[in-house]
């Protein structure tokens, strides 16, 4: 039975982010004093382009309840197209969640630009209140009844 916000869930939520835009709107955010969640486990990358798809499985199977990548606006990215390859590379793993029995909306990209600090803040608080409503990862629950 999944646990929702009821009973003091808190998901573990991981953010794969370029050290561009995603970067910049997170400081951003810092220097407004825009609060987010202090849930998410972020993870700087090059760009988002190098965020693998093992990575992003790899999450999961560290114990992440939700993951999201969030990269420069498309049209935008430093290193080109990179954030259009992860856009592609996302959209494979949330099929992929979603036949194995994890759950595709557990993932999630997201496109920022430097100045948006709120929107940063806000892709946090809207991931973290739809994994609450998830409940934790089945990934989470069989190891527990596993014992390991």
């Amino acid at each position: 039975m999944s646990d929702n916000g009821d009973h003091g869930f808190e998901p573990e939520i991981t953010a794969f982010m370029c050290i561009y835009c995603a970067d910049m709107a997170a400081d951003t955010a810092g220097a407004l004093h825009i609060q987010y969640p202090a849930n998410v486990k972020v993870v700087k990358m090059p760009c988002t382009g190098k965020t693998d798809i093992q990575y992003i499985l790899n999450a999961f199977e560290h114990g992440a309840d939700g993951v999201y990548v969030v990269g420069c606006p498309i049209g935008n990215c430093h290193h080109v197209r990179g954030n259009e390859r992860a856009r592609v590379r996302v959209k494979a793993v949330k099929e992929l969640l979603d036949q194995i029995g994890i759950g595709g909306q557990r993932l999630e990209m997201y496109f920022v630009s430097g100045g948006m600090g709120q929107s940063f803040a806000n892709t946090a608080q809207e991931m973290t209140e739809r994994i609450r409503e998830l409940g934790p990862s089945p990934l989470r629950e069989s190891k527990q009844r596993l014992g390991t």
